[in-house]
């Protein structure tokens, strides 16, 4: 077997999933694209609304989708000792998640780019001024938050609770990006610099500026602060993976 042969696999068990098809693809694309649709009909500023409302709506499919994907995956292939029977194989652990990794970017990646499209054609929003830093943060951003759900993986005792166990974040990212409406606007002072220290935030904040007036360089210069957060959250994951992830169940 190979890094190929495991992406193959995940992406196989994956597109076999029902359950994971809603939640971590028919969900979070139906909220990107319906959400921004409805505010270009509904406010007066529509298009400029609509605009803010999808790069906010970003943060749910990056949580819905990469973070939520393989973290419920992970921990039921685990509980069923399919983890475990692939280090039998030539595989290294290192492939085996990596594997794992690449084939959630890849749905990542596309979900935001058929969002963006698609709310181009319907809500009739810009695409964004420049498609390769958009490129580049919808891929770190996801490799970012695939691999923070890896190391997540170690806190979750059983897979029939990963997917209610990765909620907060989804939500935590829905507010702070604004994709649920002003609800920042309702929470403590005190919680505003925590919701922006997000790996979800920071990809909102690199991508913002290119759906408003500006110039590439103003959105290079946008994205310096973002693409730290990033590389900090990126740390923290691999430092977490290699201390505390788990491929075999935890014995009761």
């Amino acid at each position: 077997m190979s890094l190929t042969a495991t992406y193959k696999l995940s992406a196989r068990l994956f597109w076999r999933d029902k359950g994971m098809l809603l939640a971590s693809v028919i969900t979070p694309l139906g909220l990107a694209i319906g959400m921004p649709t409805l505010m270009r009909n509904v406010q007066a500023d529509g298009t400029t609304a609509a605009a803010q409302m999808f790069v906010g709506t970003l943060a749910l499919i990056l949580s819905g989708t990469a973070f939520l994907n393989i973290t419920v995956a992970l921990t039921m292939r685990r509980d069923q000792l399919l983890l475990k029977r692939l280090r039998t194989t030539l595989l290294t652990d290192r492939q085996i998640l990596l594997g794992e990794v690449a084939n959630t970017v890849t749905q990542t990646v596309a979900l935001m780019i058929v969002s963006a499209v698609a709310v181009h054609l319907l809500a009739d929003l810009p695409l964004p001024r420049s498609p390769v830093l958009f490129a580049m943060f919808a891929v770190a951003g996801s490799a970012v938050l695939a691999t923070l759900g890896v190391a997540w993986t170690a806190a979750i005792p059983r897979g029939e609770l990963a997917a209610a166990m990765t909620m907060p974040l989804f939500f935590l990212a829905g507010f702070a990006a604004g994709a649920m409406g002003p609800i920042m606007n309702l929470l403590p002072s005190w919680l505003h610099p925590l919701l922006a220290a997000l790996p979800t935030t920071a990809v909102v904040d690199a991508v913002r500026p290119a759906y408003g007036a500006g110039t590439l360089g103003s959105d290079l210069a946008a994205a310096a602060v973002p693409t730290l957060v990033l590389a900090v959250w990126a740390a923290v994951a691999l430092f977490s993976i290699r201390r505390w992830f788990r491929w075999e169940p935890r014995k009761s």
